[in-house]
């Protein structure tokens, strides 16, 4: 089993977006309707795998299986659908990745992660309490991913919850 490491905020990590968005948006063209930083390291201060996740999505799910092509062509390892009509890609650099999601503009699980960035860049408090809980997690699960990531989803649940009470 993979280790899994929660490492401190790292100041880099909006460049880093920035330069796999721009060469998504390159890739993509006029089939990507927006690139999204989501995931622990798009919120400023917050503790995280050293992992760039991203959301493209495309102007209509009409060319998902077009940009699907295109983005596998373009030496990023494809691991299919998340279940959620999202397709995960992600390409390994020293010392961090990239997880690139490809979906549609009405994705409910693209719409909520940006609820939860969005939230955690408001609230540094539940930020910081979501950092400990990932620590927390990362040393008890002993590289058990579904441990890892299960022992999270109340804690999103709950701040999806409290985002919600904010629309």
């Amino acid at each position: 089993m993979r280790a899994i490491r929660v490492v401190d905020y790292d100041p880099s990590w909006p460049r880093l977006f920035a330069e796999i968005s721009a060469e998504v948006s390159i890739l993509l063209g006029d089939l990507v309707l927006s690139t999204d930083h989501i995931g622990s390291t798009s919120v400023p201060g917050l503790a995280a795998k050293p992992k760039i996740d991203l959301d493209a999505v495309v102007i209509s799910d009409d060319v998902l299986l077009v940009a699907i092509e295109a983005v596998r062509a373009a030496n990023f390892v494809f691991h299919g659908d998340t279940g959620e009509q999202r397709w995960a890609f992600t390409r390994d650099c020293e010392g961090y990745g990239f997880k690139l999601y490809l979906c549609g503009p009405d994705n409910r699980a693209h719409r909520e992660r940006i609820l939860f960035r969005d939230y955690l860049r408001d609230h540094p408090e539940r930020a910081k309490a979501y950092a400990d809980l990932k620590r927390r997690l990362a040393a008890e699960a002993d590289g058990d991913w579904g441990l890892y990531t299960g022992g999270k989803t109340t804690f999103v649940r709950e701040t999806l919850r409290l985002a919600s009470l904010r629309l």
